[in-house]
């Protein structure tokens, strides 16, 4: 007994030596610059999330970050899939409904995902970084996010989780009788060999004008016209499900929600994929409604994919008046920014250097909100090797698989014996691969894209109350000057707000003295001024552009501790008291 005693004695200043000096151990991790090195909520970045992963992630930063994320609804999917949305912001630092405002959303066409993983990354970390990047503090301080991750909720889970191709399904799930048959959905892609992709089928054929590429053979390239040819390409798999000597021509869909907002909008033997009328898909229509209730959102951003564009409008020639040349100015310095954040990406105009859009969410946003509005087509070869020229080549996409993804990109070929085309072949790129980011290369651009968006939403009006002085001109009565300062890029209301009086004039008041009457100030050192002859209190404003300033001016009586207050649906609110 004696001796166990002594043991435990003698090794018990060790074992607490040993816990001490484990404690004193530094971090086994260091931050690495611009990255949470400890977040609440960890995620993996090189991966695609379906709508319950989504949720959860959603769900989860609210609750970890309860002063600076909320999640809530804007309405329901057609299936019945709650739409989410985040609002963050510093909720310490004023209500976030009158801070200016940056929405984002990403997936409305449900092939291309990573747009929700692009607004997802945003939100995650804004609240990951808040604690202790003084940046993301003071934009969250001035500055408002609405982040909707996916807008095709529908869609996409059908798109991770039934076998697709990389172009399926682009629209939502409201069935369409695409051949005008009079079934619904009877002919659709089939997973001929149940491995769970739809790839290409290929049929031996010496009248094919294809043959196997001898450096790879995977690849598919055509002969000369001098040479016989090997193959001949049958299209995606499937088989004629309905008999009418038509394959895959009637598959889920199809329409466009992005042809389906309410500016310029057009019927589909005008504009294909335009559903029954503007707004007519509950997605589209959730949206816009949200937007109308929350004025303040200045700048917008929707993630496509792909080929690596910063998209403006106008979306069509017939548009092109709607955009003028104040507001493109605006629209210039942030899109020439953006191809310096995201090297390999290009600023561009969707009419003029894509192809026309009529009815286009990127359209409705500015033409009918007066939104500051960007669509960015995400992902472009550029980034399989960081090199131009011919990085849209099938060679540099084979190469790249083969290089980087060791080959978990491609379905190699292989027999199938199919009811109508006989002996075929199936094979070709998965749908993860052609669209979409290879995982290792999704946080990167995610970033880069974000980096993106926070520019856009600083830029957003930033007021303040730069003076206030004052004029004695006896008999009780003095002059209150107030210059009211917007220090960053975008105006308060922009041209087309103004055109279409799409926002209320901004409001600069004086409180706590008498006021007998109130003035806009057009050239100080010459006097000249415009008086408001009613409701002289509240001086209204109809814009106050960015990187200036606007003078107002009261003759007041009686006066003591007064208060200048401005008030700006997009430029958020200010105030100053005189000493």
């Amino acid at each position: 007994m004696k001796k166990f005693i002594k043991n435990i004695l003698f090794t018990f200043p060790i074992l607490v030596l040993g816990s001490v000096l484990f404690a004193q151990q530094p971090e086994q991790i260091m931050k690495a610059s611009g990255s949470p090195a400890n977040p609440k909520v960890p995620m993996s970045w090189n991966r695609y999330n379906d709508y319950a992963a989504i949720t959860e992630v959603c769900k989860k930063l609210a609750k970890a970050y309860p002063n600076l994320v909320k999640v809530e609804s804007m309405g329901k999917s057609f299936m019945g899939k709650e739409m989410w949305v985040m609002t963050i912001s510093d909720f310490n630092t004023g209500d976030p409904s009158k801070k200016p405002a940056m929405y984002i959303d990403g997936n409305i066409h449900s092939n291309e995902i990573q747009g929700s993983e692009f607004a997802l990354y945003t939100a995650w970390y804004l609240a990951e970084s808040f604690a202790d990047t003084k940046y993301i503090q003071e934009l969250l301080a001035d500055k408002t996010f609405y982040i909707a991750p996916t807008i095709n909720p529908d869609a996409r889970d059908n798109f991770i989780h039934a076998a697709n191709n990389a172009n399926s399904p682009r629209s939502g799930m409201i069935p369409v009788d695409n051949d005008r048959d009079g079934a619904i959905n009877e002919d659709g892609f089939d997973d001929l060999d149940g491995d769970g992709h739809i790839v290409f089928m290929r049929r031996k054929n010496p009248n094919g004008r294809l043959k196997a590429d001898q450096d790879d053979p995977r690849r598919m390239i055509s002969v000369g016209v001098d040479q016989q040819g090997e193959y001949e390409l049958l299209g995606y798999e499937g088989i004629d499900n309905d008999g009418d000597g038509d394959v895959n021509e009637d598959g889920e869909g199809f329409y466009d929600p992005n042809r389906d907002w309410a500016w310029n909008w057009q019927p589909n033997y005008i504009q294909s994929g335009a559903y029954k009328y503007p707004f007519s898909l509950p997605e589209n229509r959730s949206i816009a409604d949200f937007v109308m209730k929350h004025p303040n959102i200045a700048g917008g951003q929707s993630y496509h994919n792909n080929g690596g564009m910063i998209l403006r409008g106008p979306g069509a020639l017939e548009d092109l008046d709607t955009y003028n040349s104040q507001d493109i100015q605006v629209y210039d310095a942030l899109g020439k920014k953006g191809e310096e954040l995201i090297p390999g990406y290009k600023y561009l105009v969707v009419y003029k250097d894509l192809y026309s859009v009529f009815g286009g969410e990127l359209d409705w946003f500015y033409g009918g909100r007066g939104i500051y509005t960007f669509s960015n087509e995400l992902w472009t070869n550029f980034l399989m090797y960081n090199k131009a020229g011919d990085s849209n080549s099938q060679t540099t996409q084979y190469s790249f698989d083969r290089n980087l993804l060791f080959n978990d990109a491609f379905v190699n070929w292989k027999a199938f014996k199919h009811p109508q085309y006989g002996d075929i072949e199936i094979g070709g790129f998965k749908k993860s691969f052609g669209r979409l980011h290879p995982g290792f290369l999704l946080e990167s651009d995610a970033h880069r894209n974000m980096s993106f968006t926070l520019y856009h939403a600083y830029h957003t009006p930033k007021l303040s109350v730069e003076e206030v002085s004052e004029k004695d001109l006896g008999g009780g009565l003095k002059e209150v000057t107030a210059v009211i300062a917007n220090k960053r890029l975008m105006p308060t209301h922009s041209s087309q707000d103004l055109k279409y009086k799409i926002e209320v004039p901004d409001m600069i008041s004086l409180t706590g003295s008498k006021v007998i009457a109130g003035m806009i100030v057009n050239n100080r050192d010459l006097n000249i001024t415009t008086e408001q002859k009613h409701d002289a209190q509240n001086i209204r404003v109809p814009n106050i552009p960015g990187n200036s300033t606007v003078t107002v001016r009261w003759i007041v009586q009686n006066t003591g501790k007064y208060t200048v207050n401005v008030a700006s649906k997009k430029g958020g609110i200010a105030s100053r008291s005189n000493p």
